[in-house]
């Protein structure tokens, strides 16, 4: 399993452990509220049926008492535990309670006389463990039909027994370990979809990041073939820059401009005539000022070319200079990019220690004294304190490198802070 599998079944399992925790108890609760409602409600429609047989609806004539005693009566031993049957007026006609009710009802809430319009209930817990149910009933001629008007009220209190509360968490609780189950399982499920999906989004990724490092080095290629160079000092160069870089903390897409720059830094170049830009000799001040043009070419090539637009700092700028006196704006200390500078470090200590067609190399203390003599003039010497301790290193194990050692070196590099 790699890192992203990792981190990515992390994070479905936290997802997935948050919900069911969220889940679960909001599926206990209403599950529970639900079955109370249920209780309730066959409570009601049972009570309705008791009190339309014994004519307790209509309260209002001589023998309203009797039929509300002998339906409160009849009441209490069934569903309820209390059962009060109240007028139109809201005045009590009928109470029987059952041995539990008894006990319970001077624990109950008093209120005055009943004036609701809509059936209702409450759920009242007490000390003990101790579950009520109270619901409050307008009576009408139909219980359907809220237009007809109040003939009484109706008022039951049922303790709910030790069997029916299991029964309600019972069934509460297993609704909610389903909830966390399916909450775990969908997570499990999404795992390999989301490890496939991403594979393939790595893949393509690649494949494009892929295709633009190949241009970058067809473009590099192109470049040293027509400077006459075996294409090794863009590959040398680019990885050495992004060594300092490491060391100096530079990471993400700024390490990959820099890597891109420093492959492309001479990308102008194609635009400079062969009789300027391979002529063996020195060339004159004319011929200097359009061999100078190839950094501003190179700035034209690269700015909004997508992915390569990154190299822009390095090409625009690795001919400048730490104290001016550069080229082609005259920058100097901080106002010039730090990438630029990391590369002129890394440009002149491989020119000076490579083997070139027209010259052979300099030793190691040859190279560094130079580089030495111009920390502060030419070159960052911030940045030339964090290359000095790498020198030996990088010197020695570009010694024997040819262009294929030179090329795994940088590819190396790449993949790893392209994250390929």
């Amino acid at each position: 399993m790699n890192y992203f599998q990792k981190r990515t079944a992390i994070r479905i399992a936290a997802v997935s452990l948050l919900l069911a925790s969220i889940a679960s108890p909001v599926a206990w609760f209403v599950t529970r509220e639900s079955a109370e409602e249920s209780v309730v409600s066959l409570a009601i429609e049972e009570s309705g049926r008791l009190l339309h047989h014994y004519d307790a609806i209509n309260l209002t004539g001589p023998q309203a008492t009797a039929h509300a005693q002998l339906a409160a009566k009849t009441i209490s031993g069934g569903l309820f535990d209390i059962a009060e049957i109240y007028s139109p007026a809201g005045d009590k006609l009928a109470e029987s309670l059952t041995q539990e009710g008894a006990a319970v009802e001077p624990t109950l809430p008093s209120h005055g006389k009943p004036s609701y319009t809509q059936p209702s209930y409450e759920s009242l817990k007490f000390a003990g463990d101790l579950w009520l149910l109270r619901v409050f009933v307008p009576l009408r001629e139909s219980a359907t039909d809220m237009r007809l008007p109040i003939t009484g009220y109706f008022e039951g209190v049922r303790v709910v027994p030790e069997w029916q509360k299991s029964q309600i968490l019972s069934n509460a609780m297993t609704v909610a370990l389903m909830v966390c189950l399916a909450s775990l399982l969908c997570g499990a499920v999404l795992y390999p979809v989301m490890v496939r999906l991403s594979a393939d989004n790595e893949r393509k990724t690649r494949e494009v990041l892929d295709s633009h490092i190949s241009m970058m080095e067809a473009l590099g290629r192109a470049i040293a073939k027509r400077d006459s160079d075996t294409g090794a000092h863009n590959y040398r160069v680019a990885w050495i820059a992004a060594g300092i870089a490491e060391k100096m903390g530079i990471a993400g897409h700024a390490m990959q401009a820099l890597i891109a720059g420093s492959f492309l830094h001479d990308v102008g170049k194609i635009g400079i005539p062969d009789a300027i830009l391979l002529k063996p000799d020195k060339l004159d001040d004319a011929e200097m000022t359009i061999m100078r043009t190839h950094v501003n070419q190179g700035k034209e090539i690269v700015t909004g070319a997508g992915w390569l637009d990154g190299a822009h700092d390095v090409v625009a700028s690795h001919h400048e200079k730490w104290n001016g006196s550069g080229y082609p704006q005259q920058l100097n200390g901080e106002a010039i990019p730090l990438s630029a500078r990391i590369f002129a470090v890394a440009d002149v200590f491989d020119a000076l220690c490579s083997k070139r067609p027209y010259k052979e190399p300099m030793s190691f203390e040859a190279t560094m004294a130079i580089l030495d003599k111009d920390t502060g003039s030419h070159f960052d010497p911030g940045v030339m304190a964090v290359f000095k301790p790498m020198a030996k290193g990088i010197f020695d194990r570009l010694s024997q490198a040819d262009e294929h050692a030179a090329r795994q070196l940088l590819e190396d590099r790449v993949r790893r802070h392209f994250e390929l």
